[in-house]
C-alpha cells in the first residue's frame, strides 16, 4: 500500500470517529434526556481517546508529513488537502493526551451546565467552566503558534486566512461607514409593529410554517430532517445526511421563521457539497465566513425581501388568521425588516445585527489578551451593548449567557457573522448579474438560485480557500463596501425615503 493509500484509509477511520460523535452531538443538542448525559460523557471520552490516538499516532503524523514534503508531486486537490491535514496535525500534536481528554470532558459538561444558567439567569455556575475553556483554548494556540498572538490563531481557525488585523479593518469601516447610519434609521420616525410581531402564535402552527419553508428552499427531505433546540443549528456528516434546528418562542413567530431560513441555508450549503469529497478532507463547507454567506443570504436577501412574503404571506395568514386580519403582505415585509435596538443576537434585524457581532469580537479580543477576566464579563458585555445600542440587559440570561458558542469552545466563531453578511452581498452583487433574483423569488422558483450557487460556490466543498472562492464568484478581492451600500439602500428606501 502506497503512501497516499495509507493516508486515505486513515482519513476513512477518523472520519468513522468523528461520525460517531457529532451524532452523539447532534442528540446532545435535540433529544438526549438530561440523565443520560454522565454516562454519554463516560463513552466519548473513551471515544475521543481512540480519536486522539489515531490522529496523532506516529504512522499518521509520519505519513502527513512526508507527502507534504513531497507536496509538488501531487495534483492540486491532493495537495489542498494535504495542505489542510498538515495544517490540523500541526495544532493538535502538541497538545498533551491528558490535556485533550480533559477538554472533551469540559465542553462535554458545559452543554448542560450553560443551558441550566442561561434558563436560571446563573452567571456564576457557569463561569468556572468559561474561565477554564478560554484557559484551554488560549494554550491550545500558543502550543501551536508560541510567537503568534493567540486569538489570531483562534480566528484562523474559523475563517482561513483571517487575523485581528483583518478583522480591525473590516469592523472599523462598518463603525465608520454603519454605526451612524444605524443610528440615523433607530431615530427615524416608523411604524410600530410589535403587537403583531409579539402576538401570541401558536407553537404547532409555527412548526407547521417552518416546515412549509423546507420546501419552499427545495431543501431534499430524502437527505436531511429539522428538530427543535435551546440554540438553532446545523449538523452534517455528508450530503446525505444534513440537519438543522430552530427555536420556537409563542410571542415572537420571527425567531423559528427567520432562525429555519437561516439553518437551511447553512444546510442547502451542505447538500449541495460534491460527493466526491466524502472520504477526503475537502467535504463540508470551506469556512465559516463562507458558510456565514450562505445562511444570511437566505435568512436576509431572500427571506426578508418584499416579493418573499408575496409570495407566502397567504400561507401565513392561513395559518395565523386571528393576528393577520388587518395584515397585508407589504405590512408584513415591513415588519420582517422592522428596525429597533434589542438584546438577542440571533433576534435581532438586519441593519442592527453587525453591532451584537462588533460587541463579542471586542470582548473575545480583550479576554484572551488578558484585559479582562471571566468575572468582568457580565458588566463590559451590558456596557458594550448600552454604547452600541443604547440598551442594557436587566439580566444575564438576555446578556452574557444568551448564545451557545463559547460553551462549545468557540472562541473566534462570532466574527464570521458578520464577515459572512458581508461576503454574502458581495455574492450576491455578483449574482445579479447572471439572475433576475427577485422576479425568482417572486416565482417560487429558489432552485434556481440554489443552482447557480452550486455551480458557482456549494460544490467545491472546502477544496479552495475562502479568498479563492470569493475571488472566483466575484472576481475580486473582500470589499465591504457592497454590504454597506445593500444596507443604506434598503433602509433608506424603508425608512429614509430616499
Amino acid at each position: 500500500m502506497d503512501l497516499k493509500q495509507k493516508f486515505r484509509e486513515n482519513v476513512k477511520k477518523i472520519k468513522a470517529y468523528i461520525y460517531v460523535l457529532q451524532l452523539a452531538g447532534w442528540d446532545s443538542n435535540t433529544e438526549a434526556p438530561r440523565n443520560s448525559f454522565k454516562r454519554r460523557g463516560e463513552i466519548l471520552n473513551v471515544l475521543s481517546k481512540e480519536l486522539f490516538s489515531l490522529q496523532t499516532s506516529p504512522e499518521t503524523i509520519k505519513a502527513i508529513n512526508e507527502l507534504y514534503s513531497n507536496i509538488d508531486e501531487y495534483d492540486d486537490l491532493f495537495q489542498r488537502e494535504i495542505r489542510k491535514a498538515k495544517r490540523s496535525i500541526d495544532k493538535i500534536v502538541n497538545i498533551p493526551e491528558k490535556e485533550y481528554l480533559e477538554y472533551q470532558r469540559l465542553i462535554n459538561d458545559s452543554q448542560l451546565i450553560w443551558e441550566d444558567a442561561k434558563h436560571n439567569n446563573d452567571f456564576e455556575s457557569f463561569k468556572k467552566n468559561l474561565e477554564i475553556i478560554f484557559d484551554y483554548n488560549k494554550k491550545f494556540a500558543l502550543y501551536y503558534a508560541p510567537d503568534k498572538n493567540p486569538y489570531d490563531t483562534m480566528l484562523d481557525d474559523y475563517e482561513e486566512g483571517m487575523s485581528t488585523k483583518d478583522y480591525d479593518i473590516f469592523f472599523d469601516a462598518l463603525k465608520k461607514d454603519l454605526v451612524p447610519f444605524v443610528k440615523e434609521i433607530l431615530s427615524a420616525k416608523k411604524e410600530d409593529y410589535s403587537k403583531f410581531i409579539n402576538n401570541k402564535y401558536d407553537v404547532k402552527k409555527q412548526e407547521e410554517f417552518c416546515d412549509y419553508l423546507i420546501d419552499v428552499l427545495n431543501f431534499d427531505r430524502n437527505s436531511g430532517l429539522m428538530k427543535k433546540s435551546v440554540h438553532p443549528f446545523t449538523w452534517n456528516t455528508s450530503p446525505e445526511d444534513v440537519r438543522f434546528t430552530t427555536k420556537y418562542l409563542e410571542n415572537y413567530v420571527f425567531s423559528s421563521i427567520f432562525a429555519a431560513i437561516h439553518e437551511l441555508g447553512h444546510a442547502l450549503y451542505e447538500q449541495q457539497v460534491s460527493t466526491d469529497y466524502d472520504n477526503t478532507l475537502l467535504n463540508g463547507g470551506t469556512s465559516m465566513g463562507i458558510h456565514e454567506s450562505q445562511s444570511r443570504f437566505y435568512e436576509n436577501t431572500i427571506g426578508r425581501s418584499e416579493e418573499f412574503w408575496n409570495t407566502h404571506f397567504n400561507k401565513f395568514k392561513e395559518l395565523f388568521p386571528e393576528q393577520t386580519k388587518d395584515f397585508t403582505a407589504k405590512d408584513m415585509y415591513k415588519a420582517v425588516n422592522q428596525v429597533e435596538a434589542s438584546l438577542i443576537r440571533i433576534e435581532a434585524d438586519e441593519l442592527t445585527y453587525p453591532l451584537h457581532i462588533m460587541l463579542r469580537y471586542d470582548i473575545e479580543k480583550m479576554m484572551v489578551n488578558g484585559e479582562i477576566t471571566v468575572d468582568d464579563l457580565p458588566e463590559v458585555w451590558n456596557n458594550k451593548i448600552e454604547e452600541y445600542l443604547g440598551i442594557r440587559p436587566s439580566n444575564n440570561s438576555e446578556g452574557v449567557l444568551q448564545d451557545v458558542h463559547w460553551s462549545g469552545g468557540m472562541i473566534g466563531y462570532f466574527p464570521t457573522y458578520a464577515l459572512g453578511t458581508a461576503y454574502s452581498a458581495q455574492i450576491y452583487h455578483a449574482m445579479l448579474k447572471d439572475l433576475d433574483v427577485f422576479k425568482i423569488i417572486r416565482e417560487n422558483r429558489i432552485e434556481d438560485i440554489n443552482s447557480w450557487l452550486k455551480e458557482k460556490l456549494h460544490k467545491y466543498g472546502s477544496s479552495k480557500t475562502p479568498k479563492e472562492l470569493l475571488v472566483m464568484i466575484t472576481k475580486e478581492e473582500f470589499n465591504p463596501k457592497y454590504y454597506i451600500d445593500y444596507l443604506k439602500e434598503k433602509y433608506s428606501n424603508l425608512y429614509l425615503n430616499k
